[in-house]
């Protein structure tokens, strides 16, 4: 199920991690070749992707939200 990003976190170790609206969250790395996501490096970048659509695990395996 999609969600969209409505806000963002870092986690213990420095990491993105974008705030769905369901209530779990979803890390947003930048770690070319594998993920490539230069936005996430800056609040601007991260501002212009709130609202954006995620695929959320969570939401598809019925997890609680956190």
């Amino acid at each position: 199920m999609t969600q969209p990003i409505i806000g963002y976190h870092q986690d213990e170790y420095g990491g993105w991690v974008a705030d769905l609206a369901c209530g779990h969250g979803q890390h947003v790395r930048h770690q070319p070749p594998f993920f490539s996501r230069p936005w996430v490096l800056t609040p601007e970048g991260r501002a212009q992707h709130l609202g954006e659509t995620l695929a959320c695990k969570k939401c598809d395996e019925r997890e609680p939200p956190t």
